[in-house]
């Protein structure tokens, strides 16, 4: 396999909100990427010469031939638990039963890398502080057992390609295809528009990762040669609380708790990654201060797209 077609990377999904940050960070990287996507949510990818795009749902996978790519990234799915319940049928007909197509098209057409991108949830609610890829697997939401499902689909082709299963903790930051819904990115935006931010809770604990270290994973799975398995891909456990007062340190904010009862409270511990050489560079912090500075220039506006439930209710897709 020479070395240009090393670089002939698929991502499917790679319109959304990781997905658009991975695609031009590879392109970026000298990666020759074809990015599928139904693009629900907008196409915000810039024409570059080493990306084409195709819309096109993965179901569908006539469209597409998977010859010649090196690697698949598969990100593409009903992604969070709001989405998944609005309908879970077609939540298990996009994540799992389109997963078992792909990957055996993903075989059949030499595919050697296969990467997925799971979810750290998969875990569900863990006594132990640190939550290793050993550990059982106890989702507690139909989106959650839909990865874990999918990722024991892929498992059980293993002996015929190589399959690697990453688990991401909640993903932080500035994308083309940015998200206001997911923790550091709502209460930030909170806190600078509005002034105040309001906890559901707070005590609950999230894993973190920032979106550029998110992508900086899926590049150091392609370019080296570790073991397939699992891998999770998180480094900082912050209750909600201590997400908010990092964001009222840098934005001059009220913070407002609602009691609530919210029983996902998860932790993830990836020393598995960092023991096979990634080298963590971004954090919380950061992806605090890019949305601000994103903010304050005018790049990142309240943008109805950007929720994903809200916005998927108003296309009537599920």
């Amino acid at each position: 396999m020479n070395i240009k077609n090393n670089k002939k990377i698929l991502i499917l999904g790679g319109g959304g909100y990781v997905g658009s940050h991975l695609s031009n960070y590879l392109v970026s990287k000298g990666y020759v990427v074809t990015v599928l996507d139904t693009f629900w949510f907008g196409n915000r990818l810039l024409k570059k010469k080493n990306l084409k795009i195709i819309k096109a749902d993965i179901r569908d996978l006539k469209k597409i031939s998977f010859k010649n790519y090196y690697s698949i990234i598969h990100l593409a799915n009903i992604a969070n638990d709001p989405s998944v319940e609005l309908n879970p049928t077609l939540s298990w007909d996009v994540n799992v039963f389109a997963s078992y197509e792909i990957i055996k098209k993903a075989i059949k057409e030499n595919v050697k890398k296969f990467i997925y991108a799971s979810s750290g949830s998969v875990y569900g609610i863990k006594k132990e502080k640190f939550v290793t890829e050993d550990l059982d697997l106890k989702p507690i939401s139909i989106y959650n057992r839909t990865k874990m499902i999918a990722e024991r689909v892929f498992s059980s082709f293993s002996d015929k390609i190589k399959i690697y299963s990453i688990r991401p903790a909640t993903v932080c930051g500035i994308s083309p295809r940015m998200r206001l819904d997911v923790t550091v990115n709502l209460l930030t935006f909170k806190a600078l528009k509005y002034g105040e931010m309001t906890l559901f809770g707070g005590d609950q604990i999230r894993p973190n990762i920032n979106i550029n270290d998110m992508s900086r994973v899926y590049e150091f799975i392609l370019k080296k040669n570790i073991d397939p398995g699992f891998y999770n891909a998180g480094f900082e456990n912050l209750t909600i609380k201590q997400i908010a007062k990092k964001i009222q340190k840098k934005i001059p904010s009220k913070i407002n708790i609602k009691k609530v009862f919210d029983q996902r409270s998860y932790r993830q511990c990836s020393d598995k990654l960092l023991g096979v050489g990634f080298v963590r560079k971004y954090g919380v912090d950061d992806a605090i201060d890019e949305i601000i500075s994103s903010f304050n220039n005018g790049k990142v506006k309240d943008n109805p797209s950007f929720y994903t439930v809200k916005w998927l209710k108003k296309l009537k897709v599920l």
